[in-house]
């Protein structure tokens, strides 16, 4: 239970991470009059992914879930795919990359590295990490809890970021 503890951690220090770059890449984009979008789904987006992290070990510690070697050690693969996903995503962005729906407007849509395959290939990497971080210690209710409101939640977020894009290439 304290490897999965520390692996939970690490993501939840990652997602510090990101936030650090989220806000330095606010700052850049507002500088250049961005538009900013959804600001209604954030709470609901942030609450979502923090009872993530809390729900992983809770469940495992208040549900007694033991580690089963053929599910834990692919689905640590499969998170660890997610978080390269994520940053191949916040590399290709750069400044224009953030966790809130913030576009520059006039500025081309971005069509190279995983843009190139998919329109929003960060949740993708949101999808699958909802599902393989709980799965790492056979949290199997966190994992489904997580990947309903998820499903709610990002289809709120993904017609947001497509109206934000459509109305920031067209300014």
């Amino acid at each position: 239970m304290i490897w999965y503890a520390l692996l939970v951690a690490a993501v939840a220090g990652e997602r510090v991470a990101e936030l650090v770059v989220a806000r330095r890449n606010e700052r850049w984009s507002r500088a250049r009059r961005a538009i900013v979008m959804g600001d209604g789904h954030y709470p609901a987006m942030v609450a979502l992914h923090t009872g993530l992290l809390v729900g992983c070990p809770l469940e495992v510690w208040l549900g007694g879930r033991p580690f089963v070697p053929a599910l834990g050690w692919p689905m640590l693969a499969v998170l660890v795919g997610a978080q390269a996903l994520r940053w191949w995503c916040i590399g290709t962005l750069g400044p224009r990359w953030n966790t809130r729906v913030i576009v520059v407007p006039g500025l081309p849509l971005v069509a190279r590295g995983p843009y190139r395959l998919l329109r929003h290939p960060n949740y993708v990497a949101v999808v699958a990490e909802g599902v393989a971080l709980p799965l790492v210690h056979t949290a199997w209710v966190t994992a489904v809890a997580f990947t309903v409101l998820n499903a709610a939640v990002l289809t709120v977020r993904v017609r947001c970021e497509n109206q934000a894009l459509a109305a920031a290439v067209v300014a």
